[in-house]
């Protein structure tokens, strides 16, 4: 059974952290209505359309600052705690530092599982529509790539030409097993391409040993050259926004992407941090109480919140650059998500030591 002063912290934690969201989303919606409007002020929409796509990308947005709201929740948690004399009552009847903190990091930790089990396929499938409805007002919508079970699929559309392509595989700068159907602009066939494998380092493709199908004529040639919009490096960005497809969906793209041999380490990377979020928030909730419980009481508001502040930067850069070591393989890609919480619960049991002496 959960004890009266239990569900009293824990009320007072969630109501904290609601409304530091609150806020949080209403700076996020605010900051963003105005790329939003800029983007869209050239292009017959409706007034209240630039809106409706502020919200459908805030949500997403907010949840990657979800663990400095964590942060932040815990220092004005403790304001009032301290403002009210309520931690010397909590005192006085047996609640010491170490339970308290016990208390928000099991509160932080279950609220993490919230966010990751059912707010992140909330905000994906939202941030899924707002890509899909701003594709399709954007120049790159004629042309597009997706991955499926039958390989990479590309559509281009240059020079008055239109271009379906298939690859079963990709290998570094090179599309293997590959054909290319060429359209005019009435979606009548001109020609198809086959070839074994095409060199996609820059945009100009080198067609290795191409058979070219044209008028029932088939013309076998050594290397043929095709402009497109695509090159390595334009195919692997697109595929680099994984915030809008929910777990299961980034588990399926991840195995589709093997078969197609493509890199799956963002992926990879991007998986290892939800699994770490439920631990990422709460050690970022417990910093932000040991700190709190060892600097001195009598300090303004102003000044815890600029502490907050700084320690969300500094964190996020830290975490941030880990994360880049991880996908340029300069560590392990587990340890790069899980090293800096590791480094940040060490600097939390040292503020540990004599926290109880307080």
């Amino acid at each position: 059974m959960i004890k009266t002063y239990e569900k009293y912290l824990i009320t007072l934690f969630l109501k904290k952290f609601l409304n530091i969201s609150l806020i949080f989303l209403a700076l996020v919606f605010i900051l963003s209505i105005f790329d939003e409007i800029t983007f869209f002020q050239k292009l017959d929409v409706k007034f209240f359309f630039p809106f409706l796509m502020t919200a459908l990308n805030s949500l997403s947005t907010l949840f990657e600052i979800f663990p400095f709201i964590f942060l932040i929740t815990a220092q004005f948690f403790f304001i009032e705690l301290i403002n009210k004399n309520e931690l010397e009552v909590l005192k006085f009847n047996g609640l010491n530092n170490i339970k308290i903190i016990k208390i928000i990091f099991f509160t932080s930790f279950l609220i993490g599982l919230f966010l990751i089990t059912v707010f992140y396929s909330f905000s994906s499938k939202l941030k899924f529509i707002y890509l899909d409805l701003k594709n399709s007002y954007s120049n790159d919508n004629k042309y597009l790539a997706i991955v499926t079970e039958n390989g990479l699929w590309i559509k281009d559309e240059i020079d008055q030409k239109i271009y379906i392509i298939n690859a079963q595989r990709m290998e570094e700068e090179y599309l293997n097993e590959v054909s290319i159907a060429e359209f005019n602009l009435n979606f009548e066939l001109v020609r198809l391409i086959l070839s074994k494998r095409v060199d996609i380092s820059n945009y100009n493709w080198k067609i290795i040993n191409p058979k070219i199908s044209k008028d029932n004529k088939t013309t076998n040639m050594e290397n043929y050259n095709l402009l497109t919009h695509f090159n390595k490096d334009k195919i692997n960005s697109l595929f680099r926004n994984l915030s809008s497809l929910n777990i299961t969906q980034l588990m399926k793209l991840n195995s589709d992407y093997k078969e197609l041999g493509y890199s799956t380490i963002e992926i990879k990377s991007h998986l290892s941090k939800l699994s770490s979020f439920p631990f990422y928030v709460s050690i970022m909730a417990v910093l932000s109480s040991v700190i709190m419980l060892n600097i001195k009481r009598n300090k303004p508001i102003i000044v815890h919140i600029i502490l907050g502040i700084f320690l969300s930067v500094t964190i996020y850069y830290f975490y941030f650059l880990f994360n880049l070591f991880g996908l340029n393989a300069k560590v392990p890609l587990v340890l790069s998500t899980w090293l800096p919480l590791l480094m940040l619960t060490f600097l939390i049991s040292i503020g540990l030591v004599r926290l109880n002496e307080k």
